[in-house]
């Protein structure tokens, strides 16, 4: 397995799905694409993942390297490779095949719950995240990190796979290898600390809930990663 991990800036890359790759010996390559850099042959990938950022996945005029991106996504997926798109990423995911990106009745920022649904609960990579490490039960509803402030409607032939209070379209998946995420299963506590290093006020309201939530999380990833590039 080779991974091809597309950033669209500097300081959303693909944090625990890195160590998870480090650690499993998966060979992958990170194009920063906001620093122009080349994204290398697709054929020499079997996995895409499209990491976040804060610009809309409707802003192509101003950052053309989404349309690259949407072509991606639509090549690895004509050719059954697994995808996995987060927060931006999934976004893209849903123009790419045809489904609308707007922006959602207000911001969803920290630790919400989002809620699988019957196909979620049903799908083998979304049954262990769902799992809790501690119990081994499987949770219908469990918390999860946002920074988002778009969504988009499901595309045609996907699954709607998850939902939240605020958006109900937290995650589809698209045939059997492709996976769309409003939230960030990528998170690292120090990533978590250093998107919000300049809102003081913010960081204190999340920090005691990221220390108390953030281990169990973790391994909730890890579980979702363990099937996913298997």
């Amino acid at each position: 397995m080779t991974v091809l991990i597309c950033k669209n800036i500097k300081t959303e890359g693909p944090g625990t799905i890195e160590d998870y790759l480090k650690r499993e010996n998966i060979a992958y390559k990170i194009v920063d694409l906001s620093m122009n850099e080349s994204v290398p042959d697709p054929d020499s990938f079997d996995t895409l993942i499209v990491m976040g950022g804060p610009m809309s996945a409707n802003e192509e005029e101003i950052y053309p390297y989404l349309k690259e991106e949407e072509k991606l996504v639509r090549k690895f997926i004509s050719q059954d490779k697994k995808v996995l798109g987060i927060c931006l990423g999934a976004q893209i995911m849903a123009k790419a095949l045809g489904a609308k990106v707007y922006c959602g009745s207000e911001k969803e920022i920290g630790w919400y719950d989002i809620e699988l649904t019957d196909e979620g609960l049903r799908d083998r990579c979304m049954k262990n995240l769902a799992r809790d490490p501690e119990t081994e039960k499987i949770s219908k509803k469990f918390k999860v990190f946002h920074w988002h402030g778009e969504t988009f409607t499901i595309p045609e032939y996907a699954v709607r796979i998850a939902g939240s209070e605020l958006y109900p379209n937290q995650a589809f998946k698209y045939r059997e290898n492709a996976y769309a995420f409003q939230f960030h299963i990528e998170v690292s506590k120090e990533m978590i600390y250093d998107w919000f290093r300049n809102n003081t006020q913010k960081i204190n309201s999340l920090k005691s809930e990221t220390e108390k939530l953030y281990d169990v999380y973790h391994r909730r990833a890890v579980k979702f990663y363990k099937v996913f590039f298997n």
